[in-house]
């Protein structure tokens, strides 16, 4: 899904600070069918390159460097028919005919990105935290700590997206937080969200191939315990007709179940999985290779054919780079349409090797951290979550530039898309399941007095099945963001803000308005009280250690698993 191909790397290139608009996302690049049980709710099937056969194009390289700073920013020009790819210079007339080739000097009023439900940069930060250590600001990715909590939006009444888009104005926070200016931003929340799972009796069959990592490092407790724990959990859930294949890898690879049917064969599948022991190095090229293999052999017309990676993605034999590793099975992806999905373990976790792989291969990636995480992913969400509702899944946010002066997008720096590409089919977008929501969230600074519209948002995807292309749309108004985000009505929003500022302190970013580590904590617990959510009170708790741990105060506290929104 990332590593750009030089096409896309020259129109899509980062921009770091605010501007007005920017190529904001990443073509991602298809190139593997990864599944990783643990993520299902990171549900992704499909191809990500056109019948044309062009190369997918993607940016597998960590963009978001440099993101921090305020940078002086553009005006945005008005968002002139953004359906036509077109943008006009300030004062241009949209309908004349010199507007309609696009003024290459003219600023950039558009965001397009990649939708990505990725969830495990948030999980891995929070083990990180509990082990008494801050993550590396490489390792945190402000949209994955976003999507890790429930947002409440609308459902479509069919398949694709419904479209949700609202937001507020910052103010100053308390305690200092606040920053220069705040009170001339606000935070816009673009919501995407997909019907929910239909019955576990109603879906596909699932043909399922586990690449499971039993290298030495693996030997920790929560690695490879957690592992046959939770493949053994998973072995119950599944149906009957349902398929299940595994591969093992160390310093080489080993097929210790081809494609086996559940009926009649669960106990022999669960006497397979205890047998898994620790052995040597990790080769992953070499188990990768091997699992497309028997996903392949074992390859079921009409079915869910996923090939899932659970690791802690310590690579250290063969190939240790992702896009050749995935490279070598690219053109049996592309003919039989199978995602890979990772699963992390471990307290020493390859986090960005693992998510590159995944965005190459069509999938994404979830972190799990304990037996409690193990049963949630496996057992609730992944039998019902096998289907996926969008392939190759885009979003363009046109701003106006009557109302908005400048706009940042709040991570999603590896999902660029260039802008043209939005509408180019066999441009890789994200994969998308049942009952998921994507949320992207933009520091916008209003213009004084401005009214009108804000922003018009715009998701386009693939219907899975007849490969249609299809879009939705929504907009918002200046009324609609003239509300107090801090001690207002809307609970979730202010989730999703936390999360977001969280990130962003961890990173060493200066979002405007963005609170103090310590006002964090304790809004993210007033929020945790007044929505009864566990998964926002674990928030409130790692903030908190992140808070002690950068004033040298240590913490005591465990790890605790994440929870992201799933139906």
């Amino acid at each position: 899904m990332n590593q750009a191909g030089r096409r896309h790397e020259k129109r899509a290139g980062d921009r770091a600070g605010y501007r007005v608009g920017g190529r904001a996302g990443g073509s991602r690049a298809g190139a593997v069918a990864l599944l990783l049980a643990g993520a299902v709710l990171l549900t992704a099937c499909g191809g990500g390159s056109g019948a044309d056969g062009k190369p997918d194009l993607s940016s597998g390289k960590r963009q978001g460097e440099g993101q921090g700073s305020t940078g002086g920013g553009q005006p945005a020009p008005d968002a002139v028919a953004p359906e036509n790819g077109r943008s006009a210079a300030p004062g241009e007339d949209a309908d004349s005919e010199d507007s309609a080739v696009p003024d290459p000097e003219a600023p950039d009023y558009l965001s397009t990105f990649a939708l990505d439900v990725d969830t495990a940069s948030y999980g891995y930060a929070r083990r990180t935290l509990g082990d008494g250590r801050l993550p590396d600001a490489g390792d945190v990715r402000p949209e994955e700590f976003v999507n890790s909590f429930r947002q409440g939006y609308e459902r479509p009444k069919g398949n694709g997206f419904s479209v949700n888009v609202d937001g507020a104005r910052i103010g100053s926070g308390k305690g200092g937080g606040g920053g220069t200016g705040a009170s001339d931003w606000s935070l816009l929340r673009v919501g995407l969200a997909t019907k929910t799972a239909p019955p576990a009796s109603e879906r596909p069959p699932a043909a399922l191939t586990f690449v499971v990592d039993i290298s030495g490092s693996m030997s920790e407790t929560g690695r490879l315990d957690l592992v046959r724990e939770s493949l053994t959990l998973l072995t119950d859930e599944l149906r009957d007709d349902d398929s299940i294949a595994l591969v093992t890898f160390s310093n080489e690879a080993e097929t210790r179940l081809p494609m086996t049917r559940i009926e009649g064969n669960r106990n022999r599948i669960k006497d397979v999985v205890e047998e898994m022991q620790p052995a040597q190095s990790t080769n992953v090229e070499a188990g990768i290779t091997l699992g497309y293999e028997e996903s392949v052999d074992g390859h079921r017309e009409g079915a869910t054919n996923r090939v899932v990676l659970l690791s802690d993605a310590l690579a250290n034999t063969g190939d240790t780079e992702a896009e050749s590793i995935l490279k070598r099975i690219e053109s049996a992806r592309r003919e039989f349409g199978i995602t890979l999905f990772g699963v992390g373990v471990g307290s020493d976790y390859g986090d960005a090797f693992m998510e590159q792989l995944t965005n190459k291969g069509d999938g994404n990636t979830t972190y799990v951290g304990d037996e409690a995480q193990a049963r949630k992913v496996f057992v609730d969400q992944l039998p019902a979550h096998l289907e996926i509702r969008a392939r190759d899944a885009k979003a363009q946010v046109a701003f106006d530039r009557k109302t908005v002066q400048q706009f940042r997008l709040i991570g999603y720096e590896n999902r660029k898309v260039a802008d043209e590409d939005f509408r180019d089919d066999s441009v890789d977008g994200g994969e998308v399941g049942p009952g998921h929501t994507v949320t992207a969230l933009y520091a916008v600074r209003l213009r004084e007095g401005a009214s009108g519209t804000v922003a018009k948002a715009t998701v386009r995807w693939l219907d899975p099945k007849t490969r249609k292309a299809q879009e939705e749309t929504g907009a918002v108004t200046t009324g609609a963001v003239d509300t107090t985000l801090w001690g207002g009505e809307n609970d979730r929003l202010q989730v999703a803000a936390v999360a977001a500022y969280f990130a962003d302190r961890l990173r060493g970013g200066d979002l405007p308005g963005a609170p103090g580590l310590g006002e964090l904590a304790s809004r993210a617990s007033g929020l945790a009280e007044s929505t009864e959510d566990s998964a926002v009170e674990k928030l409130a708790t790692a903030i908190g250690q992140a808070d002690r741990l950068q004033r040298g105060a240590g913490t005591d506290d465990a790890p605790e698993p994440s929870e992201g929104e799933i139906g």
